[in-house]
């Protein structure tokens, strides 16, 4: 910032060491204003908060869990400020997607009163299965049953890969009932 506001200066003052020194240090400073109203303004958006968080989980009841990492805080969040209206499929995809981050598939069965939630690309368990599913059964109406469908790496995915992206795979893409230590 300070060779910018050198640059504003007329040619005289080239040689004033005294100068450069104090637009030095306003520089500095006008450099943190910036980078604070800058994050002062990703405060105002769940998908950029980090130390904001905490706003929007009091204004929405939620459980303030400093110790959860900050992109299960936001999903959190942003699930629930999605997860307002008529209980429907798309509703309940909406809230699905901002957990998983990946493609998720709905499907309501009214005849068997049973909604299959499918994770499309998404490996494994997601980290916040829990919040997920309290979220969900927040949403639906109480008489229908959720069911949950998690994808796996296959023996013909498995097939094609060597022995390093074997080994650079979670132990929990392969299997559901093995957990990784």
């Amino acid at each position: 910032m300070s060779d910018r506001l050198i640059g504003y200066l007329p040619d005289l003052y080239d040689e004033v060491i005294e100068m450069y020194e104090l637009l030095q240090s306003e520089g500095e400073e006008l450099d943190l204003l910036f980078a604070g109203a800058e994050s002062l303004l990703d405060q105002s958006y769940p998908e950029s908060a980090t130390w904001g968080l905490d706003r929007y989980e009091r204004d929405l009841n939620l459980v303030i869990e400093l110790g959860k990492p900050v992109d299960q805080r936001r999903s959190v969040i942003i699930s629930k400020m999605r997860g307002y209206g008529k209980a429907s499929g798309s509703l309940l995809k909406n809230v699905a997607q901002a957990y998983s981050g990946g493609t998720i598939s709905v499907t309501v069965f009214p005849s068997e009163r049973r909604i299959l939630i499918t994770f499309v690309d998404t490996l494994g368990l997601p980290p916040n299965l829990d919040d997920l599913k309290a979220a969900i059964e927040e949403i639906k109406p109480a008489h229908l049953i959720l069911d949950y469908k998690f994808r796996y790496l296959l023996v013909q995915e498995v097939q094609g890969m060597t022995i390093n992206q074997l080994q650079q795979r979670k132990l929990t893409d392969f299997a559901p009932f093995l957990e990784e230590g």
